[in-house]
């Protein structure tokens, strides 16, 4: 894309990004707690006398009819297929900014994370593979403990106030973001069924439409979400995921001032503003009310044997184990290899915290367990692994950080 050209990327260090930076900490944080909050009112109202309300509202039926266009969905899959796919609309602005000018554009910053994170995604799979690889069905959801929640773990981290150091704070966000480009990758290659050629073939044009535009260097943001939505709407008639539109359209979304410059430091990119205007947005209400309609598992008639069976242990272990096991082991080799140092203010028992932290599935493993498993049984276990895996890494990974980081009189220090 024309960014590539004539473009020179900011210094992170400059006093623009560390605001930049600094404000999606706490949106992210704060973003968190209220996914917690929304897990836990999920949790209350699917166990309690509202159950047959929260369920209602769940099947509440929502049609949209355009002439011959049809879109007829309950609200749980217009959430599912159309407000998350703002959500990956999000996920591809950071991960592009971040690829330009940002983390990722360095290959001494991008090294460890991006290790890290490969590692922590092939762990917990051949966990979960060596817990259910005799049950076909099961298999289908392999990447369910494979993708950390930025924000829930954000979250935590932010109750431990000014004893994180700032290093701690980057990593586990970049390891996050590279998570949820694998996931995406993934969703793209394994989630997809029935491909319509007819629609796919309108996607690719309003998929081209969006390429002209970009190489025009048109700034403006209304032509590219006009076509993000007929994006979707092709892509969700088309067989694949419909939140994939999100991410091809943040990805042309363009990320350079009037005189092609990177990010330049007087006006925001359109990139820059969309990803401002919207991160509000899902970290406040999109987030939080997926949250609210996915985590709603009935307790009732559940036994130990169910939580000791292999679909939910394969994404308990997945996350709880695989995630810490894979991101230090990969940590410790690359320190011993002298290719990356751990950050600033991290030591060994500091980078076990975070891979603990790590654990925290919740969003976008929900999310692959809704495609993965069109069984009730199957997805309400998926989700038992979830909740409890990412409860008990939150709780592990702040007590473990709490008692091994120092006070810092400093926030960030």
């Amino acid at each position: 894309m024309n960014e590539n050209a004539h473009t020179h990327a900011r210094p992170a260090s400059s006093p623009r990004g560390l605001r930049a930076l600094s404000e999606f900490f706490r949106l992210e944080a704060a973003g968190g707690i209220m996914l917690i909050g929304a897990a836990v009112l999920a949790m209350i109202a699917a166990n309690s006398p509202l159950s047959a309300a929260y369920d209602a509202f769940r099947d509440m039926p929502v049609q949209v009819r355009v002439g011959e266009l049809d879109i007829a969905k309950p609200l749980l899959l217009w959430i599912n297929d159309g407000l998350m796919a703002i959500f990956f609309l999000l996920v591809a602005l950071e991960i592009k900014r971040e690829s330009l000018s940002g983390q990722l554009a360095s290959r001494d910053q991008l090294i460890l994370p991006m290790v890290c994170a490969f590692a922590g995604v092939a762990v917990p799979a051949l966990l979960f593979t060596a817990f259910n690889h005799d049950n076909a069905q099961a298999m289908r959801g392999w990447a369910v403990p494979t993708a950390t929640d930025i924000a829930f773990a954000l979250g935590v981290l932010a109750l431990l106030g000014s004893r994180v150091p700032s290093g701690m704070k980057l990593l586990l966000s970049t390891i996050a973001v590279v998570d949820d480009l694998i996931a995406i990758i993934i969703i793209a290659l394994f989630y997809s069924h029935g491909l319509s050629m007819v629609a796919l073939a309108w996607a690719g044009a309003a998929i081209a439409g969006m390429f002209l535009l970009n190489r025009r260097g048109v700034r403006r943001l209304a032509p590219y979400l006009l076509l993000g939505v007929v994006l979707w709407v092709c892509v969700l008639k088309s067989g694949v995921h419909a939140t994939l539109a999100g991410v091809v359209t943040g990805l042309m979304i363009p990320h350079v001032g009037r005189d092609n410059g990177i990010d330049d430091e007087v006006e925001h990119s359109p990139l820059e503003s969309l990803e401002h205007a919207l991160h509000p947005w899902v970290a406040y209400a999109i987030l939080p009310l997926f949250a609210f309609v996915n985590a709603g598992l009935v307790l009732s008639g559940l036994s130990m044997d169910d939580m000791l069976s292999p679909l939910p242990m394969g994404v308990v272990i997945g996350l709880f184990v695989g995630k810490p096991v894979g991101i230090v082991a990969a940590a410790l080799l690359m320190r011993a290899l002298g290719w990356a140092r751990f950050p600033d203010g991290m030591d060994l028992r500091a980078m076990l915290g975070l891979g603990v932290m790590c654990g925290i599935g919740f969003t976008m493993s929900l999310f692959i367990g809704s495609l993965a498993y069109r069984d009730p049984v199957l997805y309400e276990e998926a989700v038992l692994g979830v909740l409890l895996a990412s409860l008990v890494s939150a709780l592990l990974g702040y007590f473990w950080l709490r008692f091994t980081l120092p006070v810092r009189t400093q926030a960030g220090g």
